[in-house]
């Protein structure tokens, strides 16, 4: 089905390549409202200012499909017309694209792609995501498939589940195509309906720190705590037959159902309400410029996540509380599926250098680990440009 070579192995094709689409396709933050999306919940996403670039191009045959990463020097050969799960698990987000696109009935010949990416994988910020939606955009162009932006997102998504097998939310494909510059969207992952909200900090940044730790249970646990939070529902649901997720199920609601519930099913219940309420809450903070009010949610939804939902880890733990007395820091809470990757702090810009080294220096001294630093801003969405 597929092939993978080394960079000498490459068909001549990419030697001399001439691409007659350019894609540029955002990784995300999340300020707040961690594994709600899969739960119907709110969360506040945008894209950011590190990106995948795709270059695409025809290449002359019926169903002959080549993809090279120039950032890792890796080669992907495979038909449009015989697709199947591959063991190397980035070629999946490709080959899954595909898939979905085939299975929506869109015709697809023969195509190059090159890619170049300055997204940290593993890192938090769904470089997944990026190359999904990027790939989709760039062969709906390529092709002229007609397909919308929405449904773009929801066929990266779908992608992810059937082919990379990680059962996510729609958060982080939506924050990636859908984003505007310097906002930050409060988004019903429902309704899929968008509030744009401008994002101002006033003197603050936001600063990703990278833990360079990814623990093996992630993948496995995230798909876990989302059949724990859907077993609840179905718990609640024989008393109350209207709840269709934890969307809509509030606190004394759930008080009923505590004995009934089994194994942590309460708990990460508990964890998803209170989330949401936490991202409506940090909604009129930021609208009103209240830093230290939103900092205060941004802690909570970290201790949240360290102790109801139990995604965190001792790397992020670490991070988080070594950020508590700092008054210039207003916030910090793990980001992203959880096990490793990055905190998200929004700190004062004129401190980030001092507290970068002295966070790095305590880190290194704790797990003998390189801290990384990610300033990041704001961003739009997917761009695609038709040479």
């Amino acid at each position: 089905m597929s092939t993978s070579a080394n960079a000498h192995n490459l068909p001549e094709t990419f030697t001399d390549f001439k691409p007659v689409i350019k894609v540029a396709s955002p990784g995300r933050i999340n300020l707040i409202g961690e594994h709600t999306d899969y739960n119907n919940g709110f969360v506040m996403p945008t894209a950011i200012d590190k990106k995948i670039y795709l270059e695409f191009k025809e290449n002359d045959t019926e169903s002959t499909c080549r993809v090279y990463s120039a950032t890792y020097n890796a080669y992907l050969e495979y038909d449009a017309n015989n697709l199947s799960i591959s063991e190397n698990s980035w070629e999946n987000y490709v080959l899954g694209v595909t898939n979905e696109l085939k299975a929506l009935g869109k015709s697809i010949k023969g195509f190059d792609c090159v890619i170049e990416s300055d997204l940290s994988t593993g890192a938090g910020i769904s470089s997944s995501a990026a190359l999904e939606c990027g790939f989709a955009s760039g062969l709906n162009a390529l092709f002229n498939l007609g397909l919308s932006k929405t449904e773009i997102t929801k066929l990266s998504q779908k992608a992810e589940h059937n082919f990379v097998g990680n059962k996510c939310g729609i958060m982080d494909q939506y924050a990636s195509v859908m984003s505007k510059k310097d906002h930050i969207i409060l988004l019903d992952c429902e309704s899929l309906h968008a509030e744009y909200i401008p994002a101002d900090f006033k003197s603050c940044k936001l600063l990703l720190l990278n833990t360079n730790v990814s623990h093996n249970l992630a993948d496995s646990e995230y798909n876990t705590r989302r059949q724990e939070c859907e077993t609840a529902v179905e718990v609640i649901q024989q008393k109350y037959p209207e709840v269709k997720s934890l969307r809509d199920v509030n606190l004394e609601m759930l008080s009923e159902f505590e004995d009934k519930l089994e194994g942590k099913q309460y708990q990460r219940s508990r964890y998803v309400i209170e989330e949401n309420e936490r991202v409506m809450n940090a909604t009129t903070a930021i609208k009103s410029g209240e830093l230290s009010e939103f900092g205060t949610l941004m802690y909570g939804s970290h201790d949240g996540l360290q102790h109801d939902y139990e995604v965190s880890c001792p790397e992020l733990d670490f991070l988080v509380e070594f950020s508590r007395d700092k008054d210039y820091i207003y916030g910090s809470r793990m980001m992203g599926g959880g096990f490793g990757g990055c905190t998200i702090n929004l700190i004062e810009a004129d401190k980030i250098d001092e507290y970068v080294a002295e966070a790095a220096e305590a880190y290194y001294k704790k797990f003998n680990i390189k801290l990384d630093t990610i300033a990041v801003l704001p961003s739009e969405g997917t761009i695609v440009e038709k040479l």
